[in-house]
């Protein structure tokens, strides 16, 4: 399969063509597709290449499109096209459609990534030495210099804003689906981290990416693979319904956390926040909250408590308080955390949150932001309980600031106002998310609301 990779060729826009009524009904059913409510009108390319040209019995097409949908300028998604003449039964979840005419016309068109001839390829150029496949680009780091192949992939299927491959238990391919311009956090935090020698994060292997008018374009990233590892948020919910004490695995979360923030702030520069950058800080939270009491209704009887957890930080800052602010993860919670059979903590996906521009993500910000998004975690879980075990959730709260500052040398819970107000922009945040995406789930956060602005 690796031989077919040479085979490569710019991919006509006439492919485009004919594959956008079909995409205009399989993308918004994806569950990475981030502009669910609002029809698909059409697309543009941004990039294409032909990854295995399909004048044989299989084909893989590369795709960036962009959805044009109204009231939006449109996301761009990453897209992997697989061609065959007819989908065997094991492919059949895969489907996208019949292409009808252009240069397909009468083959089956499918999500190549539940396809493992097709992710074998992907795989094979990321370990391989050509390091480039018409419009993708392949990068290994130089501390991995050599890659075992024949490993068998794996489609993992529980993924939300992106895609995963595992090969063989070995390694793990990210594959980003809705993609910006601009240096990914993802593959930029680990590297750097990696040099620190942080044991908290996987280093990234190998990674490719795609360049449009000078611009990169970071595609996915490959990262070794924690074999026998559960996520936070999965253990926690066992050793919940279980009965169990998870407040030792809080603190030991808390020390992580602390390790990987110390690593950062070696690792990259750290700026002074003052009157004015609070203030901007400030005027962030204040604007989400306004959006989100339009977005959705129930949140206006709250909304001036809320408003003075952010007015209460501007007037500390009025006072000439400051804030160290340093690369973070940008969006913490149990579910980005991984612990091994060892019972050592791992924190992963450094992309910080999908929905912002990646300058945005890659801003320094106040430690106390991942702070706030672990213990707004704890909240979920102990309130998705059957019953709510909320004290169960302030144990953990305290046992994972606690060791927090066994290794920062400073607890979290010294500095309450911004903590307050970064919990509290947090619990906004996931109030206009589950109402959009999972209503059964909104009074969780509107309890932690309820909280916040008394």
């Amino acid at each position: 399969m690796s031989e077919a990779v040479i085979r490569t060729a710019t991919t006509s826009p006439a492919l485009l063509a004919s594959l956008d009524p079909l995409l205009r009904e399989w993308l918004p059913r994806q569950r990475w597709f981030a502009g669910k409510g609002r029809p698909v009108t059409g697309f543009s390319l941004v990039a294409a290449t032909a990854v295995l040209p399909a004048d044989g019995q299989l084909g893989l097409h590369h795709l960036l499109v962009r959805a044009e949908q109204p009231r939006t300028q449109g996301d761009c998604y990453q897209l992997l096209i697989g061609v065959r003449e007819a989908l065997p039964p094991h492919l059949a979840p895969a489907l996208i459609g019949h292409i009808e005419e252009g240069p397909l016309a009468g083959r089956t068109v499918y999500e190549a990534l539940y396809d493992p001839r097709l992710t074998e390829v992907i795989f094979e150029a990321l370990r391989g030495s050509q390091k480039r496949i018409g419009e993708l680009c392949f990068k290994r780091s130089p501390r991995r210099p050599r890659m075992e192949s024949g490993l068998v992939p794996r489609l993992v299927s529980a993924e939300q804003s992106n895609s995963s491959i595992v090969y063989g238990d070995t390694f793990i391919l990210k594959l980003f689906r809705r993609v910006l311009p601009g240096v990914n956090p993802d593959v930029e935090l680990p590297l750097a981290l990696e040099r620190e020698e942080c044991r908290q994060v996987p280093a990234p292997v190998a990674w490719m990416f795609t360049e449009v008018s000078q611009e990169p374009y970071v595609l996915g990233v490959l990262q070794p693979f924690v074999q026998g590892a559960t996520d936070g948020w999965e253990l926690a919910l066992d050793m919940l319904a279980k009965g169990e004490d998870f407040a030792a695995e809080a603190r030991a979360l808390g020390r992580a956390t602390a390790e990987v923030h110390t690593a950062l702030a070696r690792a990259l520069p750290s700026v002074t926040l003052g009157h004015a950058q609070l203030g901007a800080l400030v005027d962030g939270m204040i604007e989400r909250l306004e959006a989100a009491v339009q977005a959705v209704p129930s949140l206006r009887p709250y909304a001036p408590g809320l408003h003075s957890a952010f007015t209460a930080l501007a007037d500390l800052a009025a006072e000439g308080r400051t804030w160290t602010a340093q690369r973070v993860h940008g969006d913490l919670h149990l579910g980005q955390c991984l612990r091994s059979p060892a019972g050592q903590w791992s924190l992963i996906d450094f992309e910080g949150e999908p929905s912002k521009p990646l300058a945005e993500r890659r801003m320094p910000q106040p430690p106390a932001r991942d702070v706030a998004g672990m213990l707004r975690s704890f909240d979920y879980a102990a309130l998705s309980a059957d019953p709510p075990m909320p004290g169960w959730a302030h144990a953990c709260r305290a046992a994972y600031c606690s060791g927090y500052a066994e290794i920062a040398g400073a607890d979290p819970r010294t500095d309450p106002v911004l903590l307050r107000a970064y919990e509290t922009d947090k619990a906004i945040y996931e109030v206009v998310y589950e109402a959009r995406h999972r209503p059964d789930w909104l009074p969780v956060p509107m309890a932690a609301i309820q909280r916040y602005a008394t």
